[in-house]
């Protein structure tokens, strides 16, 4: 991702070159400072500002995905 700003409840997510340039990205403030980073339909994790952690989702795409062979 080229640019990413979080923080004083405005948020800014840019990706635009690479995989994820053509998808939706997203994120949303579910607490105060902790917010959810999203690209199209599948939560991948927490950003919290105060402890600059991120905590991913353990499979972020469910069963929604058949494994490869």
């Amino acid at each position: 991702m080229s640019a990413n700003r979080l923080g004083n409840r405005k948020a800014a997510l840019s990706a635009s070159h690479g995989a994820l340039s053509r998808l939706e990205t997203r994120i949303k403030e579910v607490d105060d400072g902790i917010w959810l980073v999203g690209v199209t339909r599948y939560d991948l994790g927490y950003i919290d500002l105060e402890q600059r952690t991120l905590q991913t989702i353990d499979n972020p795409f469910g069963t929604r995905l058949s494994p490869m062979s």
